[in-house]
């Protein structure tokens, strides 16, 4: 029999204590031959990833990327806050995207090879692909090429390097073989009942184009770059899980039900904005914070400080800083029109192309503020003020832009691309510098607009000006595996960073 993997969520997606989700109500202990079918797997395999990567993902890239500072009473996530990791840490998600999502990924794709399915195999193929990609960026070498083989108890880690050529590998395959652009879909919660093979055609377009440019640095893959772009068949809208969700226990955004939700009785309030991305913002005359952050109590917009929660401060209070924009019917953003544009801009920069580079920089510009509910208008203050595209600061320009973009849609994009492009740069003050915490004295005004600065209370193996490389490997993945290599210094980075 193919193994499925459809816990009550059917997939409890994982969200704090969620018995079901959309109502998948699957029973995984009694498996029937329509519970096989790729109609009931595929929304089952959507929410474990929407859950890990939308939920989970999220809050350490906002952490890791100074997106996100810490409030006033709770220490829930003062450790990503400090810049900590713990193998303990991404136990749930991990084995959520790695065993559950890709245990029934790969249903998927063999009921797809049976039936020679193309487009359902292209679908399932392309979240795989993005999902191990989300793995290895995040852990730098994961179980790949002995994965998921049952006769196989201790898979080997592999490389990043080995996994990357693995699932661009794969992405080719699969686009080989979905030759028919309109040829309908099985209905997924992503692109829904009128889904063609071109759809995920895009998607895995703009997938590939995001893995290319990964591995840019560290291997001449111009060529394929440059043929991506002259076919030119990227998504036309923000590749995203929107319109799906509910204001109800286990129906919600799963960042949103997390940390926002009082459907549990819980009323904590965690997360708030860093100080590094509203002075950034605040800067550039960015209507985005707006966009991306709700007021705060006096209406005004106030950034904390990474490494602490105020939590001895009479002054600096919950309400004075601000929470993201977070509702329940928030989109699950996968791929961005704003990322793919700064990615293209980004290759014309570095291949001379001046005129084409600053024309998608301002058109990726303009697109984060349409994703935003801004108008295109919006956007001119930006490119034309403080971050006026220069071809010769092109990596900076683009580096700190897409950091900002990805503050208000994919946060943990933005944590690989800070460490990739190493923008934005660690400026001359620390945290200890902007918020004395015996004293109770902030002093934001310290702090240069577009730098990043040392935590409070950093974590001692990281050190100063010095972003966190990757976190450590899940224990739920190395307890039991005797190949499990030894967890690699958080300084270390994932091969595309080095």
């Amino acid at each position: 029999m193919k193994k499925i993997i459809l816990p009550l969520l059917a997939l409890t997606i994982g969200v704090t204590s969620c018995d079901s989700y959309l109502d998948i109500n699957t029973n995984p202990n009694a498996p029937t031959e329509e519970s096989l079918s790729n109609e009931v797997i595929f929304p089952a395999a959507e929410l474990n990833l929407a859950n890990g990567y939308g939920n989970y993902f999220r809050t350490l890239g906002g952490y890791y990327s100074q997106h996100y500072a810490h409030l006033f009473g709770t220490s829930n996530y003062l450790d990503f806050s400090q810049f900590i990791t713990s193998q303990v840490r991404s136990n749930r998600t991990y084995s959520q995207l790695n065993t559950l999502l890709l245990n029934n990924l790969k249903t998927i794709r063999e009921n797809a090879t049976e039936d020679e399915d193309w487009g359902a195999y292209l679908a399932a193929t392309t979240l795989r692909v993005f999902a191990i990609q989300a793995l290895a960026d995040a852990y730098g070498e994961i179980p790949y090429t002995e994965a998921l083989n049952t006769d196989i108890l201790s898979p080997k880690y592999d490389e990043g390097g080995v996994v990357y050529a693995g699932i661009l590998a794969e992405l080719n395959e699969a686009l080989t073989k979905a030759t028919d652009p309109g040829a309908p879909v099985v209905a997924t919660l992503l692109f829904g009942e009128s889904a063609t093979v071109n759809d995920w055609a895009q998607f895995a377009n703009a997938l590939k184009l995001r893995i290319l440019m990964r591995i840019s640095s560290v291997q001449d893959v111009d060529t394929e770059i440059a043929s991506l772009i002259a076919e030119n068949n990227f998504p036309t809208a923000d590749v995203s899980w929107s319109g799906i969700w509910a204001n109800e226990v286990g129906k919600a955004n799963p960042f949103f039900q997390e940390e926002f939700a009082s459907y549990f009785g819980s009323t904590q309030r965690n997360v708030s904005l860093n100080l590094a991305l509203s002075a950034t913002m605040e800067d550039s005359d960015d209507m985005r914070l707006q966009a991306f952050f709700d007021p705060n109590g006096d209406g005004e917009y106030k950034g904390g400080v990474s490494g602490t929660n105020f939590s001895t401060s009479d002054t600096y209070q919950s309400t004075y800083f601000n929470r993201p924009a977070m509702r329940y019917n928030s989109p699950v953003y996968l791929i961005t029109k704003a990322e793919t544009e700064f990615f293209i801009a980004e290759y014309y920069a570095r291949t001379g192309a001046a005129a084409d580079a600053k024309m998608h920089y301002e058109a990726a510009i303009t697109e984060s503020f349409l994703s935003a509910g801004l108008d295109a208008a919006d956007a001119e203050a930006v490119y034309t003020g403080v971050y006026a595209y220069d071809n010769a600061d092109y990596k900076r320009l683009i580096g700190i832009q897409k950091w900002v973009a990805l503050a208000g849609t994919n946060n943990f994009e933005a944590w690989c691309e800070l460490r990739r492009l190493k923008y934005p740069t660690f400026g001359s003050v620390s945290g200890d510098n902007i918020y004395d915490v015996a004293s109770d004295n902030f002093q934001p005004e310290l702090l240069v607009p577009g730098t990043l600065y040392t935590p409070i209370d950093v974590f001692g193996q990281l050190g100063d000006n010095m972003i966190l490389q990757r976190i450590r490997y899940a224990q739920n993945s190395t307890n039991s595996n005797t190949n499990a290599p030894a967890v690699k210094p958080d300084t270390e980075p994932v091969f595309w960073a080095e």
